[in-house]
């Protein structure tokens, strides 16, 4: 053990704030922490509670102990927020297995909330699982941020219809004597507000809390934990403000960073010794983050030797730095270097599409992680189904966008043209084109969209690709959808597949018609995207590489306004 771990392990009562960056030897210091209260100092195991943000962390940090004292069986609480509370409710409510909901159910339910309450502003969209996860998500923001309604801004529905779908999924729960997966924290809040005999009830139970990656906590996630430790008042957290990465989840750094002055006679303690990188990195890594205004300043410093350059390529186009990181990852895995030990990170899946082509084009096999592949994304196959109906006017294309943006063409709308399509032996676009003047087409905007097709039809002819699609998604109104939406990280989708198109249009070396390009990004489309378990190089966000480790890593994309994004130039 180096000084800063022995100092937190052996830590005696009172708050105490570790400030534990990556490489420094968290998990230890809290398995060691909790043998040693044990061992040392004669706690009883059972007033012991650890806690962290994920069952995988949980299941590991207790095997750790496990293996640590050889066995011996000491009945320390190790869980996640979710899991401590859910039993804490479980004990005072009797609740069981057949009270939760899974994923599944709640994602039912909040669909049947949407068909019940009819809003018109809810994108009737092939991918409607998207929308309903979104809005569970918004759902659970609300909770976890303890947000009032009021204060709550969607980013699919209005004001008042998230008010709408919200209270109604939430009725619809307690009817059902139901609880979702945010409802463990918020039921057990309630709770320790109505009943204050049980809260002391736990209280004392616990003597020493001890809470890992606190810098990821939440509003509701701090209540808990400030109530529960009331009693003894010996709250240990370990956390890193510079590792802040799901503010967008409802997690506040400044609640780490403000630690010592909610809790007086805070004990901090600074871990700098890192085990895991070589100095190179940890060279580049603390002058980046030196510039970060909300943070405690600090330096790491490599415990390992030097081993390998960190190397900086400026290359003169995404296309050349994707063919460099290609070339790259090839010569390696010719040295004996497995392709799962190379990673290539980003700041958001848009960046991914230049690699992915990359290592496509050198028979490189890949995978992506938390994300799909660039052409299988929502809005990319909404652009190209646009083109297909222009070029083709074939069903699915037409299913797809014949109603993004919204134009009244419903799901009834939708059956009625099928029927006409089954009767007359046509498409769906030759059903609407027939039958554009009926009742059931009134109030509707179903001739913009046919007027839209037809004029692009006359027009395509002369006109290159990649400015038929900037039109098409301009006169279509689907990028103005976005921007209503405030949906940034699509429209930075759309404007990569633009460059994408004019890239084709340049190096193709010949005309390139719209059956052309369509028939190429089709293959692309379909190509054979290795499994994630089979030996491929590993492409993800910077986000999704959180705690994860690997021999070698490409970061792609390092240019002003894209990483760090353009949002960042901001004092906060």
């Amino acid at each position: 053990l180096n000084r800063g771990q022995d100092e937190a392990i052996k830590h005696g009562n009172g708050p105490c704030m570790v400030l534990a960056p990556p490489g420094s030897g968290k998990t230890l210091i809290v398995t060691e922490r909790t043998r040693y209260l044990i061992e040392e100092s004669g706690v009883r195991p059972d007033q012991i509670l650890v806690i962290t943000f994920t069952r995988y962390a949980a299941r590991e940090m207790k095997e750790r102990f496990e293996r640590l004292t050889a066995g011996k069986n000491y009945p320390v609480t190790f869980g996640t927020f979710h899991s401590i509370f859910y039993g804490i409710l479980k004990c005072a409510y009797g609740i069981g297995a057949n009270n939760l909901m899974s994923e599944k159910e709640s994602s039912v339910l909040l669909q049947e909330v949407l068909d019940q309450t009819n809003i018109e502003s809810t994108p009737e969209v092939e991918d409607e699982e998207e929308l309903v996860r979104e809005l569970l998500r918004e759902v659970g923001m609300v909770k976890n941020g303890l947000y009032h309604l009021k204060d709550f801004h969607s980013k699919y529905l209005t004001q008042d219809e998230f008010a709408e779908v919200f209270r109604s999924y939430e009725h619809q729960k307690k009817e059902l004597k139901k609880f979702d997966f945010d409802d463990m924290l918020v039921q057990c809040y309630a709770l320790f507000r109505k009943k204050p005999e049980i809260l002391q009830g736990w209280q004392k139970r616990f003597q020493y809390i001890l809470i890992d990656e606190f810098q990821d906590i939440d509003a509701l996630q701090y209540r808990l934990m400030e109530v529960l430790q009331g009693y003894h008042k010996n709250l240990f957290v370990v956390g890193d403000p510079d590792q802040t990465i799901y503010s967008w989840r409802g997690a506040d750094v400044k609640l780490l960073l403000d630690f010592d002055k909610r809790f007086p006679g805070t004990r901090t303690i600074m871990m700098l010794e890192n085990h895991r990188s070589v100095p190179q990195v940890l060279a580049v890594a603390n002058s980046l983050i030196a510039k970060n205004h909300m943070r405690i300043p600090k330096d790491l410093v490599a415990a390992r030797r030097s081993f390998g350059p960190t190397v900086w390529h400026h290359a003169v186009s995404p296309q050349a730095e994707a063919a460099w990181i290609a070339e790259g990852v090839a010569a390696l895995h010719g040295k004996g270097v497995a392709y799962r030990d190379m990673a290539v990170l980003y700041r958001a899946h848009y960046a991914s599409r230049s690699v992915e082509e990359a290592l496509l084009k050198a028979d490189i096999p890949y995978s992506l992680f938390s994300g799909v592949p660039f052409f299988g994304r929502s809005e990319i196959k909404d652009a190209l189904c646009y083109l297909r109906l222009i070029a083709v006017g074939d069903d699915l294309a037409f299913l797809r966008v014949a109603n993004v943006p919204k134009r009244n063409l419903g799901q009834r709308r939708m059956a009625y043209l099928r029927q006409y399509c089954d009767e007359h032996g046509c498409t769906m676009l030759q059903a609407l084109e027939a039958t554009s003047e009926n009742d059931i087409f009134k109030r509707t905007k179903a001739k913009q969209l046919l007027s839209l097709v037809h004029g692009f039809r006359r027009s395509v002819e002369g006109r290159s690709v990649s400015e038929v699609l900037s039109a098409l998604l301009d006169e279509s109104g689907y990028e103005q959808m976005l921007r209503t939406e405030g949906s940034q990280e699509r429209l930075d989708n759309l404007a990569e597949l633009k460059q994408s198109v004019y890239e084709f249009e340049a190096t193709c070396g010949e005309e390139v018609t719209l059956d052309c390009y369509l028939h190429h990004v089709a293959l692309l489309s379909n190509a054979d995207i290795a499994d994630a378990s089979k030996d491929n190089v590993r492409l993800m966000t910077i986000h999704a590489a959180k705690g994860l480790e690997f021999s070698h890593v490409f970061v792609c994309s390092l240019s002003e306004g894209v990483l760090p994004s353009r949002k960042t130039r901001t004092v906060e």
